[in-house]
């Protein structure tokens, strides 16, 4: 590997170990993302993207104008070093006009910046929030087709987890503009049941139109954007204990801009193979329970099936049985690919059973170009057979990337809820090798843990005395850190064990919980704040995740949004912090990308790249993209 030293970095994505060989990715067309932030009382930071369409010596001009005056450049020399820049000037309050070129051509875009007396370094999003309900998960998607990106707005009613009893209210989404612009507003009805594990929704351009669309399962009363009530209006399925055992169960894709419903379609996979409304004990038969708890535990995720198209993949268990469903929309239909089924008597699928996660990831693997599915401590393959299980059984959290640089192709960090052999474990993507793993210890054993294993499992590179990403647990009597080669390096435990964002300068990841984004001083082996979100709050209860993690514009540096105290805005918190890196935007990169597709499903986990970042890391060739350009409706 070659040591990467103080100069600035043009990083180019690897899909493959021979990208050239392999179909072009369709993937969303970006604008150049500049956006300007209020630093300190005189000086403004501005960041954009690098995109993976800029040749590697592309170097950038800016300029100020100053209402409606003329324009000003204000860097000495061509940038070629960072996508960012601090303008540092005694700027009267008011309006200035940024703008980005490049120096020989290509992609530019323009900022209007309002110069305040007490700046802040966040943009605000002001919501629509129903009564009674409050802002929670985001995924975002360009829904306008303009090359910036629009959220999708989780607003959460009154929920409850599977193994609890209760009505609850139905699911609501909202869209959102970046200016607050309230595109739509989606009722999922009282026929969907409320709570972390029962609606995963999927924001991505799936037909390649240049404009995102919105999936998500549907029921009975679900009302669309327009208005336009999908099924019976009058039917209820619940049963006295709030939850949802009968009646039909769809796949809806929604225009993503209007939110319109375009297909419907019944929803794979079923709650029984055979029977639509199963009995209790036909339920328990398949699932381990007649209550709806099992059956009702879905997943989703977005796979490049083919390598290079997006298809839509929607999940079904993962405690005992565990099914997954691919389907295709291309040219306004909705078709189904493959059905996976641990349970199909007609396979050998029975060892992929109770592998699952509450949360998945995906990534081209074996370098086909085709994506896989990470379930839990199994694999499913492209074309929707079993790739290899581990069989370490069901986790709740998991990390798949480039987690030690000297280890070819992909990692696996995954956790055991249970005490077992493999507390935690670290294995190759490909073939499913554990490559190491740490034993959790069980509450009779001394120092042992009352719990049932691990709870929550990080890895994130945060020490730079050690090649790769370092990993840490909660829970289970497992304390301390390991490096990616499983040498334990550190008996304390950060803590915090949840998300994490490249924030600063340098490339080192830091630590993001609840509304803090922290860095590890790894000499003293404590956290230290680097950016408080006074005002805002977490999701997901214990959880404490945020809305979205992301790179949703400006230089390769992640942006995260928080929801505000009173559930009225949104917050997007964007670093101010220079630095001499440049790396093309992270959401041209595939793997990072369908995380952040993925990141609101069930136990939300933190968005990873498909290459390693740190000073070990090798330049590598870029991905072969076909950028798809929307018509960039308003």
């Amino acid at each position: 590997m070659k040591t990467v030293k103080n100069i600035a970095l043009v990083f180019l994505f690897m899909i493959c170990t021979a990208p050239g060989v392999l179909a072009q990715r369709q993937m969303e067309f970006l604008s150049r993302g500049l956006v300007a932030v209020q630093a300190g009382r005189d000086s403004v930071f501005l960041s954009w993207r690098l995109l993976n369409s800029d040749a590697e010596n592309i170097a950038f001009d800016v300029y100020r104008q100053t209402g409606n005056g003329k324009s000003v450049k204000i860097n000495k020399k061509p940038l070629t070093k960072a996508t960012s820049l601090m303008d540092v000037a005694p700027l009267e309050n008011g309006n200035y006009t940024y703008r980005v070129k490049p120096v020989k051509g290509g992609e530019e875009d323009t900022f209007v910046f309002v110069k305040k007396a007490e700046g802040n370094p966040w943009f605000t999003i002001n919501l629509q929030t129903p009564d009674k309900y409050s802002p929670g998960d985001i995924a975002p998607g360009d829904l306008d087709g303009d090359g910036d990106y629009e959220l999708v707005v989780h607003m959460n009613g009154m929920g409850h987890d599977n193994s609890h009893r209760g009505m609850t209210d139905p699911p609501i989404f909202h869209a959102y503009k970046m200016d607050g612009t309230l595109l739509w507003s989606i009722n999922l009805g009282r026929n969907i049941r409320e709570g972390a594990h029962y609606t995963q929704f999927l924001v991505y351009d799936f037909d390649g139109d240049g404009r995102a669309e919105v999936v998500m399962k549907t029921a009975d009363g679900t009302r669309d954007g327009k208005g336009i009530v999908i099924g019976d209006s009058t039917a209820d399925h619940r049963n006295v204990d709030g939850h949802v055992v009968r009646g039909p169960e769809f796949l809806t894709v929604f225009d993503g801009l209007t939110g319109a419903a375009l297909s419907t379609g019944k929803y794979w996979p079923p709650r029984h193979p055979v029977n639509e409304n199963p009995t209790p004990e036909e339920m328990k038969q398949i699932w381990g329970d007649g209550n709806a708890n099992r059956s009702e535990r879905y997943l989703a995720c977005v796979a490049y099936l083919d390598g290079k198209r997006p298809s839509i993949v929607m999940c079904r268990g993962y405690y005992t049985r565990a099914a997954l469903a691919a389907w295709d929309w291309r040219d306004g239909k909705l078709t189904q690919r493959w059905l996976f089924d641990s349970d199909d008597p007609a396979t050998d699928n029975r060892a992929y059973r109770g592998q699952g996660n509450h949360n998945l990831s995906v990534g081209d693997v074996d370098g086909d170009g085709c994506d896989e599915i990470m379930y839990g401590a199994a694999a499913i393959d492209n074309d929707g057979k079993g790739l290899y299980s581990t069989g370490l059984g069901h986790a709740d959290a998991m990390h798949l990337s480039d987690l030690d640089p000297n280890h070819p192709g992909l990692e696996v960090f995954n956790i055991q809820e249970r005490f077992g052999d493999a507390g935690l474990n670290f294995r190759d993507a490909k073939t499913g090798e554990i490559l190491w793993k740490v034993a959790s210890v069980k509450a009779d054993e001394e120092g042992g843990d009352k719990g049932e294993g691990p709870g929550r499992g990080v890895v994130f590179n945060v020490d730079p005395r050690y090649p790769g990403n370092e990993c840490w647990v909660f829970g289970a009597a497992l304390k301390g850190m390991w490096n990616a080669q499983g040498k334990k390096i550190s008996e304390t435990t950060p803590n915090t064990c949840n998300f994490a964002v490249w924030w600063d300068g340098d490339l080192l990841r830091e630590l993001l919980d609840k509304n803090m984004v922290m860095k590890w001083d790894w000499e003293a082996q404590k956290t230290a704040p680097l950016m408080i979100a006074e005002g805002c709050t977490s999701n997901n209860g214990t959880k404490s995740t945020p809305g979205l993690s992301a790179d949703l514009f400006g230089d390769w540096r992640e942006e995260v949004v928080f929801r505000t105290i009173d559930n009225k805005a949104l917050r997007i918190y964007t670093t101010t912090i220079p630095t001499e890196y440049r790396f093309v935007t992270l959401m041209h990169d595939p793997v990072y990308r369908l995380s952040v597709a993925w990141q609101n499903v069930a136990y939300n986990q933190p968005p990873h790249p498909g290459f390693y970042i740190g000073k070990e890391m090798a330049k590598l060739p870029k991905p072969e993209l076909k950028l798809v350009k929307g018509s960039a409706k308003k």
